[in-house]
Order: C-alpha cells, then structure tokens, then sequence
C-alpha cells in the first residue's frame, strides 16, 4: 500500500513538495554558516518526495531549539504554510485524505526541522 501511495504522491505533487526543500538546500548551502541547515533540508527532501511508510519523531536539545527559530523566521513559515494548504485542498475529498495528512506531517516538520529523525 505505501508503494501505491508513494507512486501517487510522486506523481500528484509529491516531486514539488521535494524540489522545495532541495531548493532550500541549496539557498542554506550558499554559506559556510548554513551548511548543517542546508544538509537537514536535503535529508527531509527525501520524506518529502517518498512520505508513506515513514514517521518523523521529534526530539532535541538546545542547539535544536536555536536552530529551530532561526529556520521559523527564514524558511519555516512560508514552507509549512505551503504544505497546510495543500494538505486542506487534499482533504475535500475522501479519496484525497491520505495525501492530506502527509501534507501535514511535512508542513509540522518545515516549522521544526531540526531534532527530528525521520524513521521507517
């Protein structure tokens, strides 16, 4: 079932969901400061590319929660806003419900990247 889903989800929006987050990898990466950010934003492309059949657990410390803000006012907001919508459009339908919350699993994940581990 979460080939199935993951094929749709590719397909039906998944891949610009996923160029999102590679493009803000690429924005972070400019800098020497904001590699580390970039990296996270390339290794949550892949969730967001291939989200069924994989949970986000949240955790971290400190340096997550500083990292965490500066995310939220530069990149977050706009990010998790964008998938929100989606994940509203998506659940007009019955059909479109799974595709709706993994639009919302992404859209907690782009306002808290930061010590979140992605697990299978």
């Amino acid at each position: 079932m979460s080939l199935l889903g993951n094929i749709l989800w590719f397909l039906m929006g998944g891949l610009i969901s996923g160029l999102g987050w590679v493009l803000s990898g690429c924005l972070w990466c400019i800098t020497i400061i904001g590699i580390p950010v970039g990296l996270q934003c390339f290794k949550f492309a892949s969730l967001s590319f291939f989200p069924f059949g994989k949970e986000v657990q949240y955790g971290g410390g400190a340096g997550s929660l500083l990292l965490n803000i500066i995310w939220l006012i530069a990149t977050g907001l706009p990010m998790a806003a964008g998938s929100a919508v989606m994940g509203i459009l998506c659940c007009v339908t019955i059909i479109g419900i799974p595709f709706g919350l993994q639009h919302f699993k992404i859209a907690k994940l782009a306002l808290m990247p930061f010590g979140a581990e992605i697990v299978s």
